[in-house]
């Protein structure tokens, strides 16, 4: 009678066990009281007619009547289920990204800055819920896009972050307060900073300590990661006649104590990355870190059924009735 039928009492169907019960009862009541008539031949009473020969209909109709009664006391229903969820507890969360000339270094394939912003782009995906914001910085500070639930958005913005968009240098501090700033008045339960840099804070005017600090007092956990491999790496020294730049070795240097303590203070943690696996597993570290709690609501809707098969029960038994006083009044 229709998909996702369930019945709430499907202990009743034990009664259908009574239907060959009855059945054999026929045959026996019939073959015992039915008369006989031995007769040399049968010529002489021509072909039986068609109604002779359908005597068992009406039991057959009742039995149809008692099987439909039975599946209406199982109540057939049809369920509906919908599912509903809601965000309980939302994450805002921004990304700081370094865009200095080190983010070009080639320690990571392509380089830093393009193997950062592959695995940020999967980090995004993973985030269906959260609201995300970009701040950009190297010698100086930006946002690159406030905290939004539009991915879309968000993603494009990601694409289009190349080095040369600010002045050169590494402004830990800076980058961070731009971060603080963007999260300071978010009303969500929890709000996470991810900085990440491939180097040593050397400009800016605020330090990245007192950013740290602002970000302790508006509840903003900070989880930093040092992007470089340990010892030196292939980075841009200087420039060749077609303005391209040109690479060498360089030591790497990384701020590892200072990351540390800005994780620290805030409550979040310190990760060092030295090429893409590892870089990878840490923005997963971070987002199994970092649950949105997601409340499912399920409703469930029930339609009975059982009425239409008593209707089919009470025309069954009146056609039977039918049958039995008119066209097969002379059998019964």
């Amino acid at each position: 009678m229709g998909e996702n039928i369930a019945f709430a009492n499907p202990e009743f169907f034990w009664l259908l066990l009574l239907l060959p019960a009855a059945i054999l009862w026929y045959i026996f009541k019939r073959e015992k009281f039915s008369p006989t008539l031995k007769m040399p031949g049968l010529s002489g009473f021509g072909k039986s007619s068609l109604l002779s020969k359908l005597q068992a209909l009406p039991f057959a109709l009742r039995l149809l009547a008692l099987a439909a009664v039975i599946t209406g006391m199982a109540r057939p229903q049809t369920l509906d289920v919908s599912t509903r969820t809601k965000t309980t507890r939302g994450i805002d969360i921004v990304m700081a990204i370094d865009v200095s000339t080190s983010m070009l270094a080639r320690d990571l394939k392509p380089n830093r800055l393009a193997a950062l912003k592959g695995v940020a782009t999967e980090f995004i995906g993973k985030r269906p819920n959260d609201r995300i914001g970009l701040v950009v910085y190297a010698g100086e500070s930006y946002t690159k896009t406030p905290i939004t639930t539009d991915k879309a958005i968000v993603l494009r913005a990601l694409k289009e972050i190349s080095y040369g968009q600010l002045n050169d240098g590494t402004a830990i501090g800076m980058g961070l307060a731009t971060s603080v700033n963007r999260l300071k008045d978010s009303k969500a339960i929890s709000k996470v900073i991810i900085l990440l840099t491939d180097g040593v804070n050397n400009t800016g005017f605020i330090e990245p300590k007192t950013a740290a600090d602002l970000a302790l007092e508006y509840g903003i956990k900070t989880y930093t990661i040092g992007l470089g491999t340990n010892g030196n790496a292939p980075s841009p020294v200087g420039y060749n006649a077609d303005g391209s730049f040109r690479f060498g070795m360089r030591q790497v240097e990384i701020d590892e104590a200072l990351l540390q303590e800005i994780a620290q203070v805030t409550g979040g943690q310190y990760f060092r990355a030295t090429d893409n696996d590892q870089l990878e597993a840490i923005y997963d570290e971070i987002n199994k870190l970092e649950k949105t709690e997601i409340e499912e609501i399920k409703y469930s809707r029930y339609e009975e059924k059982y009425r239409s098969w008593i209707f089919l029960a009470g025309g069954l038994l009146l056609l039977e009735l039918l049958l039995k006083f008119t066209l097969m009044r002379s059998f019964i």
